[in-house]
């Protein structure tokens, strides 16, 4: 069942609800009414014919006369006086006699002063009367065929207009639910048309602000960032394919060469150098880019655990001088650094260890002397990191793409790399919810790392 149907039935049900219960508590409040108005009716006919009995002294067969004559024409009330204990001293027609008094009858009414009670569908009143010093019984008792009348013809009324009205809110309903629910209908149609091939279309939001504007806004939202990442995995793609093609192109190459031509031992070993050199360059861009994926994971599925920096860092420096026996790595304390302060944190070993690495690493290829100088302080529940080296520094223009995946400056042939490394760190830092910052000007380029604990 469609939303439109559903919203139509739920209103309608809901509607009908309501008419029901109105028309329960109406009808309840008529019958009520109708029932108090008649016994009211009975008591004054009792009162009136104990009247003509006792004080205008009409004779008896005048009152019966006058009863059956009405009753030919109306339901007349019904009328009997009774003396204690159970002596009948008039009554309108014995032959007829709905009450059917007994003398248990008599001597409530007289004990209570008034009784009021249904016989089938003949409402009956007894009343306590006095009169010369003496106490009397009188029941008066009818049918109300005026009332329960009105009452039927209250019911089919109330019935007629809650079918009526039933039709017209359905009806009102579905068309005012298919008007509401029209711009959810163009959204569809409109997301139905967006692809891989034309993710620059978007949902129209209407001119209200309402919850179907803010669908479409976060939907449209979600439609940047898919476009974002397409375009950025299309990059990806070419950037990776563009800086593997080199070294696989230069292996090739060598060996092809290394095997066709008559070479000496030596230029032999040459060409393997340079074949696993190349080799050794496309290792370290594979593992780049594993590194880089992993950084790209869910937050919530990267294990972070209590370490402390200082030991990270050393860690970090003793690996990248393993590999690197030429690079100098000068670490010590800012001296703003607090001794007392805390230098753990929440964090995931393996990503520091690879951002601090790079950066240290990107540091040492630039400056002359292939040193970088890391500095640490530590504030309470945040450490911040400077890296420096000796460089000729980032040109001004470079520096905003410097954090783009495969990005190489106009320093590019001054070292070489794959243009990961920095990328690499500058999501690694995200992911751990710290700062990344970077000054440089010419003879050096200082990068900031800004770390705090997680909670």
């Amino acid at each position: 069942m469609k939303l439109r149907s559903r919203l139509t039935l739920l209103f309608g049900l809901i509607t009908a609800g309501i008419l029901l219960a109105f028309a329960l508590v109406v009808y309840y409040g008529a019958s009520q009414s109708r029932e108090r108005e008649f016994y009211r009716l009975l008591r004054s006919e009792a009162i009136t014919k104990a009247n003509l009995y006792f004080d205008a002294k009409v004779p008896e067969q005048l009152l019966q006369n006058i009863y059956r004559s009405n009753r030919e024409l109306i339901y007349e009330v019904e009328a009997a006086i009774y003396a204690p204990p159970f002596e009948l001293l008039y009554h309108d027609a014995v032959d007829i006699d709905y009450v059917k008094e007994n003398p248990e009858l008599i001597a409530e009414i007289l004990q209570k002063g008034e009784v009021a009670f249904y016989e089938g569908d003949w409402q009956v009143v007894g009343l306590r009367v006095a009169h010369d010093g003496r106490d009397y019984a009188i029941t008066a008792a009818a049918f109300d065929d005026y009332g329960f009348t009105k009452l039927a013809n209250l019911r089919y009324n109330m019935g007629i207009t809650g079918l009526v009205a039933l039709l017209v809110l359905g009806l009102g309903g579905y068309f005012f639910s298919k008007r509401a629910l029209e711009p959810v209908r163009r959204m569809n149609e409109k997301a139905l048309r967006i692809s891989a091939t034309n993710m620059d279309l978007r949902l129209d939001t209407g001119p209200y602000r309402d919850e179907l504007s803010e669908l479409a806004d976060t939907f449209n939202g979600m439609l940047n960032r898919l476009e974002q990442s397409f375009d950025a995995q299309k990059h990806f793609v070419h950037n990776v394919a563009h800086e593997l093609r080199t070294p696989l192109a230069a292996i090739i190459a060598e060996l092809e060469l290394a095997l066709h031509s008559e070479r000496n031992t030596e230029e032999l070993k040459s060409a393997i150098q340079l074949a696993l050199g190349d080799a050794r360059r496309l290792s370290r861009i594979s593992g780049g880019l594993l590194d880089l994926a992993k950084a790209s994971y869910d937050p919530s599925q990267i294990t972070f655990e209590t370490l402390r920096i200082d030991e990270l860092m050393m860690e970090a420096v003793g690996a990248l001088k393993q590999a690197n026996p030429d690079y100098h790595i000068d670490l010590g304390f800012s001296e703003a650094h607090d001794p007392d302060a805390n230098l753990q944190l929440k964090a995931n070993a393996y990503l520091l260890r690879v951002a601090f690495a790079n950066v240290m690493d990107n540091a040492c290829k630039f400056s002359p002397d292939k040193t970088c100088e890391v500095r640490i302080e530590a504030q309470k529940n945040r450490i911040e990191m400077a890296f420096s080296d000796r460089g000729p520094g980032i040109p001004e223009e470079d520096l905003a793409q410097l954090f783009e995946a495969f990005f190489r400056g106009e320093n590019r042939d001054k070292a070489r790399g794959s243009g990961i490394g920095l990328s690499l760190t500058k999501r690694i830092i995200d992911l751990h919810e710290g700062h990344i910052r970077v000054s440089s000007e010419k003879g050096g380029t200082t990068m900031r790392i800004d770390l705090q604990d997680k909670p």
